[in-house]
């Protein structure tokens, strides 16, 4: 039906007639010259229409926005002056000598040209939101990404295998999305929020080389970066350790941003353990291109008269600590306070300041803040040579639980680091996390839960603790962050039953409750298993931050709203009774107001 697409058209070939189709993405009426700017995925081109064809200009003349057409024409050379060097097509036009209408259009509800179009708008018109040259090309890169997963993958001997959809209910840390059984009465399937345990038994069942791109479900509250269904190229090797498996993963995400958008990432990654990463960053998935490091002053201030300080460095589980901004003494009260407020978001209760007038006086003479005189001078002279502070510098501290401690004074190192421009050049800064902890514990629950998944084996030089003290347990886990978003997380599974049952009983999951819920992975593990790990990344997030999205919305293409809706086709939606009857299900009556 056609010859090209639009986009492809160029000067080499100009004077050969061509077949276009496509959709009017404009057309102009420049005194009895009717000019077309067709477009498909590719691009547009620019199409003009003489009245020298009369038959050919009265269908010109009817046609308006989103027309589906079918256009015969020669390319030509534009006139001087009107090339168009931001378009591929921009050196040439398409002289019209036929048109056919192939489908007319209603006026659509926007234009497609409008970049500042409502979210809701969008999703509610998806169809058309996907046509706008910024989703094509977002649509397109997603799928580069992809094909160059499996082109690694393949030629690294990955193997493509399914696993179901359809599974067993466990506790993997979200909610699970459930599936009623017509035929069990009572019984439900889940939605996977991984393929985690059947990769694991595929790594038993000797396939040594897995992948797959498979949807993941989470029943989760939702974030820019976050959807109930999202893509996760899943990926699991067997006879490999933590470097051999990162190694290729590394190689394989170097391959995947040089194919899809030319983008050549820095070789080796650096690594961190999560302990550094935390301690200087805040972060377990710092972002490397913000210069801003935070400094540890718990010591330094454990005899203040600042109580603040005092009872935080004093206190288990307490931190205190210090982030300088190079020439932040400029900055003014009102931009301090609203720093203040914005710490407040992850749970800090204030945030402690001193401006650095002068560096050579460590005192209320050289140093301005109303908390300088609650810290004797040792004290400052130690955080000033500590942070390296120079006259002019500001000095923000965080001081309370270590947790809250790095989360706001972290999110404080990005927000400055990208508003005050503290940033290195760099492109992309991909950095390894690794030596994570095994557990952390639920003061709420009370027990030790699982920091990864319960499936991460712990250091062999650990294994000892699982029964007497599991927070001194590291783990053989691996993160890739990038840019201060994670990419993917992995780690060595643990390839022996009875290490597997120690975890569990860590985990506060009994033999019966073990049995119940993983009983068949227990059995495979007795069969010779061999030594497995892997990892998943996420290639939603991945391909937004290639594309510079800001939500993964704008690279899926019928995504979920904020409320885990789909506004395009109305669902969630009731469903009839007799479909409940069969499932055996009876919702609940809702109280309503008045009744």
């Amino acid at each position: 039906m056609r010859t090209h697409y639009c986009g492809q058209l160029d000067s080499r070939i100009i004077g050969q007639e061509v077949t276009l189709c496509g959709w009017a993405h404009r057309r102009r009426d420049h005194g009895g010259v009717i000019f077309i700017d067709l477009r498909d995925r590719e691009g547009l081109a620019q199409v003009v229409c003489d009245p020298d064809r009369p038959e050919m200009f009265a269908i010109a003349e009817s046609v308006r926005s989103e027309f589906c057409l079918k256009i015969t024409g020669k390319v030509r050379a534009r006139p001087a002056g009107t090339v168009n060097p931001a378009m591929p097509s921009g050196e040439i036009e398409v002289l019209c000598h036929a048109i056919e209408v192939l489908n007319p259009s209603v006026t659509p509800p926007f234009s497609l040209d409008d970049e500042n179009l409502s979210e809701n708008v969008r999703l509610t018109h998806r169809v058309l939101d996907l046509r706008r040259p910024r989703m094509q090309k977002n649509m397109l890169l997603r799928y580069k990404t992809a094909r160059a997963f499996r082109r690694f993958l393949d030629d690294a001997g990955f193997i493509d295998i399914e696993t179901p959809m359809l599974t067993k209910s466990t506790p993997e840390g979200a909610r699970d999305y459930l599936v009623p059984s017509r035929v069990h009465a009572g019984q439900f399937f889940a939605l996977p929020q991984s393929p985690q345990l059947f990769k694991q038994l595929l790594m038993v069942a000797g396939y040594d080389r897995y992948y797959q791109l498979t949807k993941c479900f989470r029943d989760e509250d939702l974030r820019a970066d976050r959807q109930p269904e999202f893509t996760q190229v899943d990926i699991e090797t067997s006879f490999l350790d933590e470097t051999e498996i990162t190694g290729i993963m590394e190689s394989l995400i170097r391959y995947v941003f040089r194919e899809a958008i030319g983008a050549e990432l820095p070789a080796p990654f650096p690594r961190l353990s999560w302990a550094e990463a935390m301690h200087r960053f805040g972060s377990d998935k710092p972002d490397l291109r913000v210069t801003l490091e935070l400094t540890e002053i718990t010591d330094l201030v454990k005899d203040v008269a600042f109580k603040v300080f005092a009872n935080a460095a004093n206190s288990e589980g307490g931190r205190v600590a210090a982030l300088r901004v190079p020439g932040g003494a400029s900055l003014t009260r009102g931009e301090i306070d609203g720093y203040g407020q914005f710490v407040g978001i992850y749970g800090a209760k204030g945030l402690a300041y001193i401006k650095v007038n002068d560096a050579a006086r460590p005192n209320e003479s050289g140093l301005q803040s109303p908390i300088v005189k609650n810290l004797h001078e040792k004290a400052l002279k130690a955080i000033l040579e500590r942070c390296g502070a120079q006259s002019g510098d500001v000095i923000f501290f965080g001081a309370d639980k270590e947790k809250i401690v790095n989360d706001a004074l972290g999110a404080l190192r990005l927000k400055v680091g990208h508003e005050k421009g503290f940033l290195n050049g760099h492109a992309w800064e991909p950095v390894w996390i690794v030596d994570f902890p095994m557990f952390e514990y639920d003061t709420e629950e009370k027990r030790w839960v699982a920091c990864h998944h319960p499936f991460t084996s712990p250091k062999d030089e650990h294994i000892h603790w699982l029964a007497t003290d599991p927070g001194k347990c590291l783990a053989k886990a691996y993160d890739l962050a990038l840019n201060g978003w994670e990419l993917g997380g992995g780690s060595v599974r643990i390839s022996r039953a009875d290490i597997q049952e120690q975890v569990f009983k860590a985990l506060g999951i009994g033999d019966e409750e073990a049995r119940l819920k993983f009983g068949f992975l227990l059995d495979a593990l007795k069969y010779g298993a061999p030594p497995h790990g892997g990892i998943a990344f996420g290639l939603d997030r991945i391909v937004t931050m290639m594309t510079g999205a800001e939500s993964i919305r704008d690279v899926i293409a019928f995504p979920k709203t904020q409320r885990a809706q789909c506004l395009l086709t109305n669902a969630p939606s009731p469903v009839d009774e007799k479909q409940l009857r069969e499932l055996h299900i009876r919702l609940r009556q809702t109280q309503q107001t008045g009744d």
